[in-house]
C-alpha cells in the first residue's frame, strides 16, 4: 500500500495516479503528502492514527479506478434525483449554494449556511403554469376597475342630452363642489371615490323618474359600506306601490273574516281567554310626507346596482332607539336584538337615515320660509306646518356670525315623536264604520280610555339654539374651517349627537353630509332594555278548583249512605202500592 519510488527513478517523474494512503517518495513523512500547513497528529487529537497501517478502516476494501467511476457515477445520480414536492434536486441546489456564498462572499459562512439554503430555494420558486398560456394573477386594483367601468361608459345618444342638460335643471347635484367645501374642512372622501359616487348618481338619475337628488352620506359597515342617495320622485309616481300595500292589506283583513267565522263555530267548550289586548298598531305616514317624505336609494361601491329601500314604520323607529347594532353590508341580514326589531338589515337602515336626517338637517336661517297661503290652511286644520320653500330674498349672514351663535341655524327637518311619527296620530280614533260597529258594543267601549294627551313636536325651523345638549357637552359645535385667511374661511358644524354628521355655509351655499357607522352618542354604555314583567296567574275561585280525591273510608262511607238512600227508596214505593191496593178495595 505505502509504495515508494524505485533507486533510479526522478521522484518528479509523472506517474500513474496513486491512492491517498500512498506517500511520494521514500523517507517522506506521510502527513505532509495529505495535511498541507498542519503538524503531525497527536495521539490526543481525533486524526491520529487515520493514515497509519493498520487504523484505516479501508485497508483491505481499496477499490480499483473503474469501481471508484462507477461508485461516483452512482452518487452523483442520487444527488440529481429530483424531489417529488418541489421539482428541486440536492446536486444543483448546493452548487447553487455554494456559487452564492462564493460571489457574495458573506462573513461566517458557516454560520448562515440555513439561511442561504432558504434564499436560493425562494429563487427558484415559480408559480404553476399551465401548458398553452400563462395564469395572470388579477389584482384588487384591476377588480376595483372592472366594476366602475360600467360608469364611463356612455350610452347612444347621450351626447345630445348632456347639451340639453346644460341648458334646462338636472336633477344630478354636483357632488364634487360639495366635495370641494367639505374638504376645506378636512371632511369627506378622496377624490377618486367622490367622482366615482358623482358617475353612480347620474346612473340613478338616467334610470329612476327623480325630480330632486342629493347624496345623503356614508354609513360603515363591519363587511360592506353603505352609499346613500336621497330623492324625491316626480308627482304621481309613487301611486302604484301604495295600491299594492293596499292590496296586501286588504288580504289580510279578508283572511281575518274568515278566521272569525270558523271562531264562531268552535265556541262550545272552549277553556277561559285572557282579556288582554294588544296595543292599535299606528300606520306609517303616507310617503312624500313625515318619515316618508324622502326616498332613499344604497349601494355597496359605486358600480353596484342601486337597491331602494322600503318606507319606514313607526314601529321600526321605536324599537331602532332602544337597540345598538352595527352594520354588516348585507340588506338581507337580519337584526338580532331584544326588543326583536321589526325587519331585517335594510329596515334598520331605514330606520337610521331617519333619525339622523331628522336631528342633523340644518341650514341657515333665512334661507327656508314658510308659505303664507299653506301656512294659514294648515293652523286652521289644527297641525304644524311642514312644508317650506326658499326664500328669494335671504340675505347670507357673515361667517363669524353663524360660528359664534348656534341661533343662525334652524332645523329644516321635521323631527319624529315618541310615537315614531312626525305627525301625531291617535291610534284610538276610529273611522265612521268603526263607530257604527260599536254602538251596539257598549261595554267594550267602557274599557277603552277617552282621551289620549297628544305629542307636540319642536316646530320647523326651529334654532339649533334650542337643542339639549348631552350632560355637559352643547348638541352642536361650531367653528372655521380655518382661522390663518378668516376672510375665505366656511362655517362648519359638527353633531355630539349624531358623530359624523356635518354642514358647513359659505354665502349662499350650504349642505349636510353625514359619514358614520349611524350610532347615536351616548356618554354611557349601552344597556338593553329588560323583559316585559311576568304575567300575573289567572285568578283562581271554586269554578276552576279541582277536588280533593276522597279517601278509601268516605268512599265506603259514600257507598254505605247511597244503598241506604236506594233501600229507603224502595221501601216508601212499595208502602205507596199497598196504600193504592187498599184505596180500590173500598173503592169496591
Amino acid at each position: 500500500m505505502y509504495q515508494s519510488h524505485e533507486l533510479g527513478l526522478d521522484p518528479y517523474q509523472t506517474q500513474e495516479p496513486k491512492s491517498a494512503f500512498q506517500t511520494s517518495a521514500v523517507g517522506q513523512d506521510p502527513y505532509q503528502a495529505y495535511e498541507h500547513g498542519h503538524d503531525p497528529y497527536q495521539p490526543h487529537e481525533p486524526g491520529y492514527g487515520l493514515y497509519q497501517p493498520g487504523y484505516s478502516p479501508y485497508d483491505d476494501q481499496i477499490p480499483d479506478p473503474k469501481s471508484r467511476m462507477l461508485a461516483i457515477q452512482n452518487a452523483k445520480a442520487y444527488l440529481l434525483k429530483s424531489s417529488t414536492t418541489s421539482g428541486l434536486n440536492l446536486y444543483d441546489h448546493l452548487a447553487n449554494m455554494l456559487t452564492k456564498i462564493l460571489d457574495e462572499r458573506p462573513t461566517n459562512a458557516v454560520d448562515i449556511i440555513e439561511n442561504i439554503s432558504k434564499d436560493v430555494k425562494w429563487a427558484q420558486f415559480q408559480k404553476k403554469m399551465d401548458t398553452l398560456r400563462d395564469e395572470h394573477e388579477i389584482l384588487p386594483t384591476f377588480e376595483a376597475a372592472e366594476k366602475r367601468k360600467a360608469l364611463f361608459l356612455k350610452a347612444n345618444g347621450e351626447g345630445n342630452e348632456e347639451l340639453e342638460e346644460e341648458i334646462g335643471e338636472t336633477a344630478l347635484p354636483n357632488v364634487m363642489e360639495t366635495a370641494f367645501y367639505f374638504e376645506q374642512a378636512g371632511i369627506g372622501l378622496s377624490k377618486d371615490e367622490s367622482y366615482h359616487i358623482f358617475l353612480a348618481l347620474k346612473k340613478l338619475v338616467s334610470v329612476q323618474p327623480i325630480q330632486t337628488c342629493r347624496f345623503w352620506g356614508k354609513i360603515l359597515g363591519l363587511e360592506m359600506n353603505y352609499i346613500i342617495a336621497e330623492v324625491q320622485y316626480h308627482e304621481g309616481e309613487e301611486e302604484e306601490e301604495t295600491e299594492e300595500e293596499e292590496v296586501t292589506e286588504e288580504k289580510g283583513k279578508g283572511m281575518g273574516e274568515g278566521e272569525d267565522e270558523d271562531e264562531k263555530k268552535e265556541k262550545e267548550d272552549e277553556p277561559p281567554k285572557s282579556t288582554y289586548k294588544p296595543p292599535p298598531v299606528i300606520p306609517k305616514e303616507e310617503n312624500g310626507t313625515g318619515a316618508n317624505k324622502y326616498v332613499y336609494f344604497v349601494c355597496n361601491e359605486p358600480g353596484k346596482p342601486w337597491v331602494k329601500l322600503p318606507p319606514v314604520t313607526p314601529a321600526q323607529i321605536v324599537c331602532a332607539r332602544k337597540i345598538k347594532k352595527f352594520f354588516t353590508g348585507r340588506l338581507d341580514a337580519p337584526v338580532v336584538s331584544f326588543p326583536p326589531f321589526p325587519g331585517n338589515e335594510a329596515n334598520y337602515l331605514r330606520a337610521q337615515i331617519a333619525r339622523i336626517s331628522a336631528g342633523t338637517q340644518i341650514s341657515p336661517i333665512g334661507f327656508y320660509q314658510f308659505a303664507e297661503d299653506e301656512g294659514e290652511e294648515e293652523e286652521e286644520e289644527g297641525g304644524g306646518r311642514d312644508t317650506y320653500e326658499e326664500n328669494p330674498d335671504f340675505q347670507p349672514l357673515s361667517v363669524a356670525e353663524m360660528v359664534d351663535s348656534l341661533a343662525t341655524w334652524v332645523h329644516h327637518g321635521q323631527s319624529i315623536l315618541n310615537q315614531g311619527r312626525c305627525v301625531w296620530l291617535n291610534p284610538f280614533q276610529k273611522s265612521e264604520e268603526e263607530e257604527e260597529e260599536e254602538e251596539e258594543e257598549e261595554e267594550e267601549k267602557a274599557e277603552e280610555p277617552d282621551e289620549v294627551q297628544q305629542e307636540i313636536g319642536p316646530p320647523l325651523l326651529t334654532p339649533l339654539s334650542e337643542d339639549e345638549g348631552i350632560q355637559n357637552i352643547p348638541a352642536w359645535t361650531a367653528q372655521p374651517s380655518t382661522n390663518l385667511i378668516p376672510q375665505y374661511a366656511l362655517a362648519v358644524l359638527q353633531s355630539n349627537r349624531w358623530p359624523g354628521a356635518y354642514a358647513f355655509a359659505s354665502g349662499k351655499k350650504f349642505d349636510n353630509i353625514y359619514f358614520g357607522w349611524g350610532h347615536k352618542y351616548s356618554p354611557e354604555n349601552h344597556t338593553p332594555a329588560l323583559p316585559l314583567p311576568v304575567q300575573a296567574e289567572y285568578p283562581s275561585g271554586p269554578e276552576i278548583t279541582e277536588t280533593r280525591d276522597p279517601t278509601l273510608e268516605e268512599e265506603l262511607a259514600f257507598k254505605a249512605a247511597r244503598e241506604e238512600a236506594l233501600a229507603a227508596a224502595e221501601e216508601e214505593e212499595d208502602e205507596e202500592d199497598v196504600v193504592e191496593d187498599d184505596e180500590e178495595e173500598d173503592d169496591d
